[in-house]
């Protein structure tokens, strides 16, 4: 029982021992009930925003990782030119974040960029000049360090999203929960088994 659980009981039980007459009481009751209900609603738009404050941490790390990829094109070109197929997928991949508006539509855009990442570093085996390139190896460090930070950032994603949702399925909150239409909300996961596949960033 949490805090204010307790100290709405303590308030009823007040209430009754004071012998109050049954229209006061009634009243006391409702008030009771309306504070219940306020407390809830105010954990889960915590935890509401606890889910947008750490989509946000990897909504930064994504930008970052697409920053990258004018570049990335830029020097592979220089060695790879006529893999042009490779190349477009990552291109896509960038416009496709750039007119993202939604939190899923970012995502998908990154499993993208994930999927072209593994094609494009696959190719680059067939061109040693391009793998002993400095900025291509550069590029490739940078890639990786944000990959890591994105996977650290997918975690706390998902754990904020694994107690919101906990939470309004839990009685007597979801009461609260269905009154507001606090909708659950689903994990930030790769669904593609292709995309499941991290992308190789060393040789």
């Amino acid at each position: 029982m949490t805090g204010e659980e307790t100290t709405l009981l303590q308030n009823w039980a007040e209430a009754s021992s004071k012998g109050l007459d049954t229209k006061t009481i009634l009243l006391i009751i409702l008030w009771l009930i309306i504070l219940y209900m306020i407390v809830k609603y105010n954990k889960l738009i915590r935890l509401k925003n606890n889910i947008k404050n750490s989509f946000a941490d990897i909504d930064v790390q994504i930008k970052l990782r697409f920053d990258l990829i004018e570049n990335l094109v830029s020097t592979v070109k220089g060695y790879a030119s006529h893999e042009k197929e490779t190349l477009t997928k990552l291109t896509e991949a960038r416009t496709s974040f750039l007119n993202a508006w939604s939190a899923k539509e970012k995502l998908q855009a990154d499993d993208m960029l994930t999927w072209a990442l593994k094609n494009l570093f696959a190719v680059s085996e067939n061109y040693p000049d391009l793998k002993a390139n400095q900025n291509f190896l550069q590029l490739q460090t940078e890639l990786s360090d944000i990959e890591n930070k994105i996977a650290a950032a997918r975690r706390f994603f998902n754990s904020s999203i694994n107690e919101y949702n906990s939470t309004i399925q839990s009685f007597p909150t979801n009461i609260v929960a269905k009154l507001f239409r606090f909708k659950y909300e689903d994990f930030f996961a790769i669904t593609d088994n292709k995309e499941k596949e991290v992308p190789k960033v060393s040789f």
